[in-house]
């Protein structure tokens, strides 16, 4: 299945650069250039795009918000006689800035966003991210990881954890689900410890974002550290970490969290 991106950045060779990277995969297909997020949430409905590809700082509406006009939407343009997807699939987005400062990373994160990268992204690192929140899954820059580490560590260690509202809308399966996503483990692992189907997993985490009212399972992991369900000791040696996967080595490939 080809991947349909929409490129939105305010600088033109910027984008043109950006679309050039991409177009030249065999399964990526740029289906729109623009220079505002308005243009973006237009372009993403209009040719049902599967990833948006987002700068933060654009005019008339900067990338967070068309992030959460796209995330609203829920799903791609069903007007667009080009695309061949199913108008129920939701269009995927990967902040990409020069910005890694904690307030656009929260931001981006709650505003729906499956992926936020650097602008100084290796070639290979961002096709490899369009590839990966395209089927699902969620990706952050290394940088960007470490920093969702110290912040929801910091906390942690010193506040007693209590009970929130928040999951009392869970089931006892689902907070089980939310606990080992959050602790990293993939549909298959998730499915092993709890000796149930691959199939019946993702009913549950689909049931979690539902109730919870999240867009993504890096949004799921934020609420779990949130909540106090877990905190970075927590996480079994080998299991990845808060958000992201878990601190990544400087110089090192983006962090992906795994469907």
């Amino acid at each position: 299945m080809t991947i349909r991106v929409v490129v939105a950045d305010d600088q033109e060779l910027v984008r043109s650069g950006l679309a050039l990277i991409l177009d030249v995969q065999p399964d990526i297909e740029v289906v729109a250039e623009v220079g505002d997020g308005a243009e973006a949430v237009e372009a993403v409905r209009r040719h049902g795009a599967d990833v948006a590809l987002l700068d933060i700082r654009m005019p008339r509406m900067d990338g967070i918000e068309a992030c959460r006009a796209i995330s609203a939407d829920g799903t791609q343009g069903p007007h667009s006689p080009h695309s061949p997807h199913s108008p129920h699939r939701a269009c995927r987005i990967v902040m990409l800035t020069t910005f890694d400062s904690d307030e656009y990373v929260y931001e981006a994160l709650h505003a729906g966003a499956s992926g936020f990268l650097l602008k100084d992204v290796r070639r290979d690192d961002l096709v490899h991210a369009v590839r990966v929140v395209a089927r699902g899954d969620s990706l952050l820059a290394p940088s960007v990881a470490r920093r969702l580490v110290e912040q929801y560590t910091r906390p942690a260690a010193a506040r007693a954890r209590r009970p929130d509202p928040r999951l009392d809308v869970l089931t006892g399966r689902e907070r089980e689900t939310l606990l080992l996503l959050a602790r990293g483990l993939s549909n298959a692992e998730i499915a092993a410890e709890l000796v149930v189907s691959d199939h019946t997993v993702k009913t549950h985490v689909g049931n979690v974002l539902a109730k919870l009212g999240l867009r993504s399972r890096i949004q799921a992991v934020i609420c779990a550290y949130e909540t106090g369900l877990i905190s970075a000791g927590d996480a079994p040696p080998g299991a990845a970490g808060p958000p992201g996967g878990g601190a990544s080595r400087p110089g090192s490939s983006p962090a992906s969290a795994r469907d």
